[in-house]
């Protein structure tokens, strides 16, 4: 058996000042957001550390209790074989997508193209400069698709920021000829209300539909009114991109949704979609929609039908994505407590707010519905100065088990084991220590994927990392082999590619 943990002994719980850790979540909690875009990439975290915090914090270092800052630790079953630092795009690193040799590396300033052939060596094939937080990726044969939710003069890659209470500014997604790796061709663009924070593809042979996630409307944007309870659908001729446009805007909270607070107090009121995850082997998709859960069928990608929802109001502040094991009879849905810009993997918060809930799908047809069985959280502590948050994961393809890696901001990157839904428990770690001591960061992994062997991350303020798994429980994924992923279109790695 592999043995978990390295040399270090880190079995303290780090604290949390209770006054500055009440007054943080109070402000995270309670405050509306001020643009269509609350997460973190263009509002960094910036909140200070208490002089106590800090000497905590030192002492932890001092006694290996935490990795030091910008240290790298990993269980012994994980190796750090190779980091891409950013060049010409400095904004905030955010999703991935694969296709053949090549990682598409979002960015908050544009996108990043990398020839992945050799793992341990990865090289830049193109940087492309085109602005709008929080450019959400994703790939499908010559195409490239990219969210824009940030408000813009207009929709070329020239524009500037300009305040969405104003009508001509613009928001929605991008699309790219990918045919030439070296040189994107930027040929369509398709306005969506409020943005698009998220999009999921939902491809066939001729067409592309893309599911558009989006929120917080305000009565003050001209193009993101209330009530805002859907997804937009775009359909995308693959032959004629220039032509795509938006066929429905299905209406998935009839009754408006989670109301949030003073109802349901520290929970996010749901105004839309955070991120949609689809298996379209199982004709299935799931959405994390900021206090609700959703598992709806998608057989008609025009036409999803809303099968169950589900809400937890007492340990989930916002819903922010979704994973499906292979069989599709359990989804993981994991909670962004905090918004991605505050220290939530302490004692203070515990280990069942801000923590991924486990979701077996009982049933079948229209009759299913989800039934919680359990939290997962890292339990390895981190210091008050690092924003740490579950955030981004995929299934690791390993027959008869449930293993999936998952980015944790400064939390690092997590390989969990959830086969059994009741007992779900970590099985390899790496991470890096804190950016710094004296205020509250937003850094480390946005995403952490499994990718034909490896695992690659992007990591918000130190680029691409390639992180090598070598563990008898996952060691026959490596025989999977794909041609393409974009992670929120789950593939069926068992029938789909190549093993």
């Amino acid at each position: 058996m592999t043995s978990l943990h390295n040399t270090r002994v880190r079995r303290r719980r780090l604290g949390v000042a209770a006054a500055a850790a009440a007054g943080l979540f109070a402000t995270l909690l309670a405050a509306g957001p001020a643009v269509a875009t609350p997460d973190p990439g263009t509002k960094p975290a910036k909140e200070e550390t208490s002089k106590s915090q800090q000497a905590e914090a030192r002492k932890a270092i001092e006694n290996n209790e935490i990795p030091g800052i910008d240290e790298i630790i990993h269980s012994d079953n994980m190796s750090h074989v190779a980091n891409v630092p950013k060049e010409h795009l400095k904004g905030t690193n955010s999703d991935i997508a694969f296709q053949g040799k090549y990682a598409f590396s979002g960015n908050y300033d544009g996108f990043r193209i990398f020839d992945i052939s050799k793992p341990s060596k990865p090289k830049t094939v193109a940087q492309v400069l085109c602005p709008g937080g929080q450019n959400d990726i994703s790939v499908s044969g010559d195409l490239l698709f990219l969210s824009t939710d940030a408000s813009r003069s207009d929709n070329s890659c020239s524009s500037v920021s300009q305040p969405a209470t104003e009508k001509s500014s613009w928001e929605g997604m991008k699309i790219f000829d990918i045919s030439d790796k070296r040189n994107p061709e930027y040929v369509a663009a398709v306005e969506t209300a409020c943005g698009s924070h998220t999009h999921t593809l939902v491809p066939d042979r001729k067409n592309v539909y893309v599911y558009v996630s989006s929120y917080s409307p305000s009565t003050a944007f001209p193009d993101c009114q209330p009530p805002h309870d859907g997804i937009s659908i775009i359909k995308v001729p693959r032959k004629a991109p220039e032509q795509s446009k938006i066929v429905d805007f299905p209406v998935l909270f009839p009754d408006g949704g989670n109301p949030g607070a003073p109802t349901n107090p520290g929970v996010s009121a749901t105004s839309g979609c955070h991120d949609i995850t689809v298996l379209p082997s199982k004709d299935v998709a799931a959405g994390a929609c900021m206090g609700d859960g959703i598992l709806f069928d998608i057989k008609d990608p025009e036409a999803p039908r809303i099968i169950d929802r589900v809400q937890d109001n007492v340990n989930f502040a916002f819903w922010h994505s979704a994973t499906f094991n292979q069989k599709a009879n359990k989804v993981v849905f994991t909670d962004e407590l905090g918004g991605g810009g505050a220290a939530t993997c302490n004692e203070e918060i515990g280990p069942k707010r801000g923590a991924d809930g486990i979701y077996d799908i009982v049933g079948k047809g229209d009759k299913r519905k989800l039934e919680f069985k359990s939290y997962f959280k890292i339990d390895r502590p981190q210091a008050d100065a690092e924003v740490c948050v579950a955030h981004n994961g995929s299934l690791i393809p390993v027959k008869g088990k449930d293993i999936m890696v998952q980015a944790w901001y400064q939390g690092g990157i997590s390989v969990w084991d959830f086969t059994n839904s009741s007992k779900p428990k970590e099985i390899g770690y790496f991470e890096r220590g804190p950016v710094t001591l004296d205020q509250v960061t937003t850094a480390g992994p946005w995403s952490a994927y499994y990718y034909n062997g490896y695992i690659y991350s992007n990591d918000i303020a130190k680029g691409l990392d390639v992180i090598k798994l070598d563990d008898p429980r996952t060691n026959e994924a490596k025989r999977v082999k794909m041609d393409e992923l974009n992670v929120q279109t789950q593939p069926d790695y068992f029938e789909d590619f190549r093993n």
